[in-house]
């Protein structure tokens, strides 16, 4: 009995996760009410608040939907088998386009995005951390090929990190977006020159 209510829990959780990131997209977040959701999915507002306390914790949720969406696009890069120069750079532009493409490209998501890394920081934060986990898992495989020197892995990936976080960083796609500095694959090729042997 307890499996079939936490299926149903989770189910209905999903549930009003997508319909929520449908109405932040639609009418944005700041606009979008629990009771807009409950009438959406034909519930009572109270009904929604068994499943998420606040509206806080549905955008916590969406927002970790959405990066667990590029979590899982990256775990498969890292996965393919072709060196790992060509994966880190499939891998580092595949998370810029994603971010790009559902966080600046789209303004009201983009300002929900914004709220949950000021309202939701560990969802970002526990976001980031398993994604510099993807990129050093990549690292480690170059390195242990003797395609990358990468002494200390994790602080390799760190840095891959750092240097990449104005590709990543949605707020500062969009802010530097129209400012000068390296493109993409310039920076993408400063990481890999960076992890290459030396000598």
């Amino acid at each position: 009995m307890t499996l079939i209510s936490e299926h149903v829990e989770a189910d209905m959780r999903g549930r009003i996760v997508v319909v929520a990131e449908k109405l932040f997209r639609e009418i944005g977040y700041q606009k979008t009410t629990v009771a807009d959701i409950a009438k959406v999915l034909r519930m009572s507002p109270a009904n929604v608040y068994r499943f998420f306390d606040s509206k806080k914790s549905i955008i916590a949720a969406v927002a970790q939907r959405l990066m667990g969406e590029v979590e899982e696009a990256a775990g498969a890069i890292a996965e393919n088998p072709q060196s790992a120069a060509a994966r880190l750079r499939e891998l580092l532009t595949s998370i810029h386009e994603m971010n790009a493409e559902r966080y600046v490209g789209d303004a009201k998501l983009h300002e929900m995005v914004a709220i949950a890394m000021e309202e939701s920081w560990d969802v970002c934060t526990a976001h980031m951390e398993r994604i510099t986990v993807t990129i050093g898992g990549v690292i480690a495989d170059g390195a242990a090929k003797g395609e990358f020197q990468a002494p200390d892995v994790e602080l390799a990936a760190m840095c891959a990190c750092t240097a990449m976080m104005r590709f990543f960083h949605p707020q500062m796609i969009a802010q530097c977006a129209t400012k000068p500095g390296p493109t993409l694959d310039q920076m993408i090729d400063f990481v890999l020159a960076g992890l290459a042997p030396r000598g």
